[in-house]
């Protein structure tokens, strides 16, 4: 068990396009296993292996449920590997989202509202589900990752640059990172 570090912009390497995964083999188990606590430490709801510094074609999500006053978080964390979208509708709606690495920004980002995904798990084995919500959102914000694109990159010239300033800003002023209770993926 290990946390990682998560790249944030401007690191280049968010820009690769991942790779898709072959061996489903105890490396694979390692890192989908690194990256949940990795995704649970920081805190987030979604990560892709690329923002861990590797180019392949995972992702981990867990919407987590809200815990009731004092009690654990109930957490469900999914895998998918080498993801795809098979049938997005032409329906959209707006979330407000974010992502751990684009630290402490967020901004409102449309996308289809339903999406027909098609995934490997850790053995393998194919799955196919219709999404909805917010795990329709965070699935397509995560695979954007897998093609180097920032949900950022959704964002006119001009708020994407201003995201950017605040950032450089943050990082001058040795500003730490504060996650407030928004949707970080």
């Amino acid at each position: 068990m290990a946390i990682l570090s998560i790249l944030e912009v401007p690191d280049p390497r968010l820009k690769t396009i991942s790779t898709p995964v072959e061996s489903f083999d105890g490396d694979l188990k390692t890192l989908v296993h690194d990256m949940t606590e990795t995704m649970y430490a920081a805190p987030g709801i979604g990560l892709a292996a690329i923002q861990v510094g590797v180019p392949k074609r995972v992702l981990v999500i867990d919407l987590q449920e809200d815990e009731a006053e004092g009690e654990e978080p109930v957490r469900n964390p999914r895998v998918f590997v080498n993801p795809e979208i098979l049938d997005p509708s032409n329906e959209h709606s707006l979330y407000n989202e974010g992502c751990l690495s684009v630290p402490d920004q967020y901004a409102e980002v449309e996308r289809p509202a339903q999406i027909r995904a098609r995934w490997q798990d850790l053995d393998g084995k194919v799955h196919e589900e219709t999404m909805t919500g917010l795990m329709a959102t965070c699935l397509q914000h995560e695979m954007d990752h897998l093609e180097g694109i920032l949900f950022i990159d959704h964002l006119s010239r001009l708020k994407r640059q201003m995201v950017l300033k605040k950032i450089e800003k943050a990082r001058k002023m040795g500003g730490g990172h504060v996650h407030g209770p928004d949707c970080r993926h």
